[in-house]
């Protein structure tokens, strides 16, 4: 009689809580989320529901300020609001209504507006990891990004208007690290084997039961020695298919390891080298001039360089992960084994020379763990820097800006309904109050000339058409609850990507229409 199978290890409350999420970010990203806060200026439907996107995965806390109240108008698109809160603090409402869906966070409001906060105690946002704001006039968005630029905290914006809705994510600098790319390769190194892995290849008989990677390696032999230019790998069709030809010559039944051989043969080879993006981090002033000011990541950044340039002849640290392979077990462990301990190997020499230069920086040995570093090697193909601009530079002219203008025309419906929202938040300031609230038709002529003006000022000739502005004032300041609940479910998620730093955010603008079903994303 066979014995029962082992029992799996009891899952946590928590992990079984956010069991789903922590395979997307791991472990490490839900840490980061947990401990992060996040302030929601002006409660609209767009920025409760962004922030319902962060109270359910488990965000640490979150603050929501307001200074106005609950009136019958808000009932209708914002379900974080309710009857039995009319007359009472939005803060108040939208903090009890949020922190409902997950006890475990924690939640905080301020009955001031961002207009007070800034007037009086403007260093109120520098504690926050993140701050979201929605829906604010002109006027009162170019203050509060501006303090946020000064106290370099992110700031994503959000507008939800009638079926428009667009994010904006003002960032200074985002170092990356799991970027999560779609097409990841697998650094296997059969081009340049590493002493242990040449031992094991050229130690092991090539069988049915060997990974599919032994039986590349030794027709990849084989092939080489038929190449008169002496060419390391199949780079062209031909050659790969002269590689494909050797190994299916030589098999002597439907062994699936060589069939796997044979497919592998596309995307075996080439990985390890410099790719663009990192060559551009190395050579990154922040990476060649390090100080004590240093974020960590550049520290890391000029080890890894280091290692790559002096220590292993230009090739990355080796990732230590291997693809599933048709093998008996033992021998892909052993192999495995043989990738993990050089992926440590390399990994410990770059900690060491991070520890180098934390000493002649003279900053704390502890600034960088072990962990975080084997974590970047791992990801070094991936390495992403953005460097985002100031939500004050779309206001001022701008050659970045030249590109969107085509015969005196926006260039596309959505790049024209972006720049008419930000006139409608200029007709806010200016006016005092919604365009289309009242008098549509007057209203139309009022925001026409303030979108020529903005236009004009920004050194951009063209003209937004009477039908988007016609659109804009149509709306009357409304929000439709489905739109702000699929742009608020995008700004959660850009939220999330900038507080773990794993997969790449916007950069900077995403602009959605719900009429078309049409989107597009801009650096502005």
């Amino acid at each position: 009689m066979s014995s029962p199978a082992p029992k799996s290890p009891e899952l946590s409350d928590k992990s079984k809580k956010y069991d789903r999420q922590i395979r997307l970010w791991g472990e490490h990203g839900q840490t980061l989320l947990e401990a992060a806060t996040v302030c929601l200026v002006n409660v609209t439907a767009v920025g409760c529901e962004t922030v319902k996107g962060l109270v359910l995965p488990g965000i640490g806390g979150f603050t929501v300020a307001d200074g106005s109240t609950v009136k019958e108008e808000d009932l209708g698109n914002n379900f974080f609001l309710d009857q039995t809160y009319l007359g009472k603090s939005k803060a108040l409402a939208c903090m009890q209504l949020l922190q409902e869906l997950n006890p475990d966070v924690n939640g905080d409001y301020v009955e001031e507006s961002a207009d007070f906060i800034l007037a009086n105690r403007p260093n109120f946002f520098d504690s926050f990891d993140l701050v979201i704001a929605s829906n604010l006039n002109e006027q009162t968005l170019l203050l509060l990004a501006d303090r946020l630029w000064e106290a370099n905290v992110p700031l994503l914006y959000c507008r939800s208007l009638g079926m428009l809705g667009t994010i904006r994510l003002q960032i200074r600098e985002h170092c990356i690290v799991e970027a999560h790319p779609d097409n990841r390769q697998f650094d296997l190194r059969l081009e340049h084997p590493f002493d242990a892995l040449r031992e094991h290849l050229d130690g092991t008989e090539v069988t049915s039961k060997v990974p599919w990677l032994l039986v590349l390696h030794k027709y990849l032999t084989t092939w080489q020695k038929q190449q008169a230019n002496g060419t390391p790998t199949p780079r062209t069709y031909k050659e790969k298919n002269q590689l494909r030809d050797t190994i299916r010559n030589e098999m002597k039944a439907d062994e699936e390891n060589y069939e796997e051989a044979i497919k592998a043969v596309n995307t075996a080879f080439g990985a390890g080298q410099i790719p663009t993006g990192l060559k551009s981090i190395f050579e990154d002033d922040a990476c060649e001039q390090l100080n004590k000011k240093s974020n960590t990541f550049w520290i890391m950044a000029k080890a890894l360089k280091h290692f790559v340039v002096h220590e292993n002849q230009g090739y990355l640290p080796l990732p230590g992960v291997l693809p599933d392979m048709t093998a008996n077990t033992d021998s892909y462990i052993a192999l495995q084994h043989i990738y993990r301990q050089q992926a440590l190997q390399d990994a410990d020499q770059v900690y060491h020379k991070c520890q180098d230069y934390l000493k002649q920086l003279s900053l704390p040995a502890d600034s960088i763990d072990e962990r975080s570093v084997r974590l970047l090697c791992r990801e070094a193909a991936g390495l992403a820097v953005i460097r985002g601009t100031r939500l004050a530079e779309e206001y001022e002219k701008s050659c970045r800006l030249l590109p969107l203008v085509e015969d005196n025309e926006l260039q596309g419906n959505l790049t024209a309904y972006n720049f008419a929202l930000r006139a409608y938040e200029r007709f806010l300031s200016e006016c005092g109050n919604i365009p289309g609230e009242c008098t549509v038709e007057q209203d139309i002529g009022r925001l026409k000339s303030i979108a020529a003006k903005m236009l004009s000022d920004l050194g951009m000739h063209a003209t937004i058409s009477d039908d988007v502005l016609h659109e804009i004032c149509r709306y009357g300041g409304a929000e439709l609850h489905a739109v702000s609940a699929l742009i608020g479910g995008c700004a959660a998620q850009e939220v999330i990507k900038v507080i773990t730093k794993q997969y790449k955010p916007i950069d900077n603008t995403f602009i959605y229409n719900a009429i078309t079903t049409e989107s597009v994303t801009l650096k502005l």
